[in-house]
């Protein structure tokens, strides 16, 4: 399968230089003829065999047990760029000064214009240039055009100065606590019921062969949306050419037909654009996004009963097992954010953009999720207790106040008084 997300990454990729032909490539897909078995059928096995777990062992372990088996898996690529982004980082260490006292943004022009010595960076970028919070949407900069969040992660690397907190190493403490378990696990479940021991001892050993694979389908999508945004790109470029647009990054605000329009009828979408834009700037600065809403517009949390809290703990889903306590540090957007050694990360979500920032980080909490999702998922291999979809987390939770994660209870306690930030 890695070799299949390796040609991905090396394909080469011709591009047309008429805007129309951009446009039927953007319209078609990528290759959609290819099957993606190499790669699916090793991420729906882990994704099976980790959700047979439980059933399996009903009355043998608890949820807390059975997600120590699913930390410091191999063959996830994320967690692989993660460790790849600390070697990195050691061999910054002679920049350490420049790297610390630079706003990342800085420093990102600065590598963008050839102006930083290459202490591996490139050859990251090379591999994963392609990720980003967010990358999903097409719209969004990938981490080769704009390299900030890769610089604010290195600076918070850089302050880890304690060799047992080095991520390689929780890693490893991760790997060997889910090893143990695993053969407690199945010992335990071998003395209860004898053949469903044996057939539980299976699945344990294969979720944590194929466990961490899941990530790899995700990643391999990337290569096509890379593709499809160098492509809209170069339409938005030869459309500004043209002053049919003000600047080339305004294709993302049209749909392929839209974009049609204006460049084979000469259609004026400026003002639709603008407006467009000015709505996208205003749901930037929103500090709460529904996980899910009726038809109607409301939002469906409303309508659930509060949960219950006695001012101080606030309760959400726990995805990652452990007990922290640890400073707070309340994150909106990655792309400028470090984290020191050992503080708790709090975040509307997570995505693999954001896991970089875990390698420093003590704990979780996120506003939504899912336990299985991405977050908790690389949470649980560096063995970070994380609590989930806890409400209004980035509101109620103030950077600087100290905080207990308890990963296996579901709850976040502060031991400061709440207060909102301003």
């Amino acid at each position: 399968m890695f070799d299949e997300l390796e040609r991905l990454r090396l394909r080469p990729v011709a591009d047309p230089p008429a805007v129309g032909e951009l446009l039927d490539l953007v319209e078609e897909g990528e290759h959609p003829q290819e099957r993606p078995d190499p790669v699916l059928w090793p991420v729906v096995s882990g994704l099976a065999v980790c959700a047979a777990l439980p059933p399996l062992l009903q009355g043998i372990a608890t949820d807390e047990e059975i997600r120590t088996v699913l930390g410091g898996m191999p063959h996830n690529v994320t967690l692989q760029m993660d460790l790849a982004l600390w070697r990195v980082a050691r061999d910054a260490e002679p920049y350490r000064e420049r790297l610390l006292g630079t706003p990342p943004q800085e420093l990102a022009a600065a590598h963008l214009a050839g102006e930083l010595p290459d202490f591996g960076l490139d050859a990251f970028l090379d591999r994963y240039g392609v990720r980003s919070a967010a990358e999903v949407d097409v719209g969004v900069p990938r981490w080769s055009e704009d390299p900030a969040p890769v610089f604010a992660a290195l600076a918070g690397y850089l302050r880890v100065t304690d060799p047992g907190q080095a991520p390689d190493q929780r890693f490893g403490r991760a790997a060997a606590r889910a090893e143990a378990m695993l053969a407690e696990l199945s010992g335990r479940a071998r003395r209860a019921r004898p053949v469903r021991g044996r057939i539980a001892a299976f699945f344990l050993r294969r979720a944590r062969e194929l466990g961490g694979l899941r990530e790899a389908g995700k990643f391999a999508g990337l290569y096509a949306l890379r593709d499809r945004r160098r492509r809209l790109l170069l339409i938005g470029a030869r459309l500004h050419g043209q002053g049919l647009l003000d600047r080339a990054g305004d294709v993302m605000f049209l749909d392929p037909s839209e974009l049609r329009s204006v460049a084979e009828g000469g259609a004026d979408p400026r003002a639709e654009v603008a407006r467009r834009r000015e709505l996208h700037a205003r749901e930037l600065r929103r500090r709460r996004v529904p996980v899910a809403l009726l038809d109607d517009g409301t939002d469906v949390e409303t309508l659930l009963p509060p949960r219950a809290a006695d001012g101080r703990a606030l309760t959400g889903t726990g995805a990652a097992p452990g007990r922290v306590t640890g400073r707070a540090r309340v994150v909106r957007d990655p792309a400028t954010a470090s984290v020191e050694p050992g503080e708790v990360l709090v975040a509307p979500t997570t995505d693999p953009g954001w896991t970089p920032l875990f390698l420093t980080a003590g704990g979780l909490v996120t506003e939504t999720g899912a336990v299985m999702a991405h977050g908790p998922t690389v949470a649980r291999e560096y063995g970070i207790p994380a609590v989930i979809c806890v409400p209004d987390a980035t509101e109620r939770i103030r950077t600087g106040q100290t905080v207990t994660v308890d990963g296996a209870a579901g709850t976040v306690t502060v031991h400061e008084p709440e207060g909102r930030v301003h």
